[in-house]
């Protein structure tokens, strides 16, 4: 059972940012202090990455454990009602983000894929964005 009434459940997902999030603005700060240069939800490209590094053909995407179904994260729950409405709205989403990173990767695009969990803490964000940044380096190379 919902804890909300159907309109205040409806106002609650109404403010569910889709971009320019605290995790998507915590990734875009390090990068940029770190001298990346990048476009931000690339039309032009499948899914729309959160942000396209050209210089470095890779682009980055910052998933919210709960809505792309962040796998053993405690983040990625189900919801108590509509349960089949959910389980459909979860597989289709993974289903999209599937596609697209092939697609991406058809195109010769690296990929990479920062979780919300994984920029909890200051101790788990420091880490997973130097390996972030190494990766986006090293992409020059391969």
């Amino acid at each position: 059972m919902d804890r909300f009434s159907e309109k205040q459940r409806s106002y609650v997902m109404s403010r569910v940012r889709s971009r320019d999030t605290k995790p998507e603005m915590v990734v875009r700060r390090y990068l940029h202090r770190n001298g990346f240069r990048y476009r931000l939800h690339e039309k032009n490209l499948p899914g729309k990455p959160d942000l396209v590094l050209p210089k470095y053909r890779s682009v980055v995407f910052v998933h919210g454990c709960f809505w792309h179904r962040h796998q053993g994260c405690p983040r990625a729950t189900m919801p108590a009602s509509r349960v089949r409405f959910w389980e459909e709205k979860f597989k289709k989403n993974l289903l999209r983000d599937h596609q697209n990173r092939a697609e991406l990767a058809s195109l010769k695009w690296k990929v990479w894929v920062i979780w919300e969990c994984e920029l909890a803490s200051e101790e788990k964000r420091s880490l997973n964005l130097a390996k972030l940044r190494e990766k986006v380096l090293q992409s020059v190379n391969t």
